[in-house]
């Protein structure tokens, strides 16, 4: 369907400059599809420099939306309530698909932050200029760069229980499964790690085949070793939430 269709050209902003000139579009039949800088694909957006500014814009954007409508009854509701309606309209857009925002710039991400920061003082009641730290402890909310690393990691255990699609438990390697390493002896192949992609460039380093092992390597090797999805969650939780909030 050709009035449906969309195509999108990734690549760096210097090798995209260098296309320029050149014809890029599409032609299916009498139509002509023209590039575009930016498509949605199940509800991520990826712009051509893969940066992700404008998918963390359009969620801000809509959970900024939510949190003021949310405001106008907060009286009404109670914290209780409000914090229930947070976690469905706000903490769920957060969550969702965040494991592509994986090794991203803290500067990329802030917007995201400012948006969990706003939702604690909402549901804690607190003014504008209040710390929030105080809030997300006691909410037990993982800051936004804590909830990536935890998704990376839920999936890295599906993968290390063989639970995770094929397509996904493909892209990694046990440290256990690799020839060479098992033909050395090396202690590693008694351990639960996993090999990463070796990459040049920083922007390489947001590929799950990067992202994941290295977020699963940091773990304790009494958590990778767990196998019962459920208690990993909540372990997981509680070993990053006391990395996020030190005592």
């Amino acid at each position: 369907n050709p009035s449906k269709t969309e195509i999108i050209w990734f690549g760096s902003r210097s090798s995209l400059s260098k296309m320029e000139g050149i014809e890029l579009a599409l032609h299916v039949g009498n139509d002509v599809i023209e590039p575009t800088s930016c498509v949605r694909d199940l509800g991520v957006f990826l712009d051509c420099e893969l940066s992700m500014k404008q998918h963390i814009g359009k969620v801000a954007s809509a959970c900024f939306y939510h949190l003021r409508r949310l405001r106008q009854v907060r009286r009404i509701l109670g914290e209780a309530v409000v914090a229930r309606l947070v976690s469905a309209f706000i903490l769920s857009r957060l969550d969702y698909c965040n494991s592509v925002l994986a090794n991203l710039p803290k500067k990329t991400i802030e917007p995201l932050q400012r948006v969990q920061n706003a939702a604690a003082r909402l549901v804690k009641n607190l003014g504008p200029r209040d710390h929030v730290s105080s809030a997300l402890r006691e909410l037990h909310w993982l800051p936004v760069q804590y909830r990536i690393t935890y998704k990376l990691c839920l999936l890295m255990h599906l993968i290390h229980i063989g639970r995770s699609p094929s397509y996904l438990a493909n892209l990694v390697t046990a440290t256990s499964n690799i020839p060479a390493r098992c033909d050395k002896g090396l202690r590693s192949t008694t351990s639960h790690s996993y090999e990463h992609a070796a990459t040049r460039l920083k922007f390489g380093e947001r590929c799950f085949t990067f992202a994941g092992p290295s977020a699963w390597n940091s773990l304790p090797t009494s958590l990778q070793s767990e196998t019962n999805t459920k208690t990993f969650k909540r372990k997981l939780k509680t070993n990053l939430f006391t990395a996020a909030f030190p005592s």
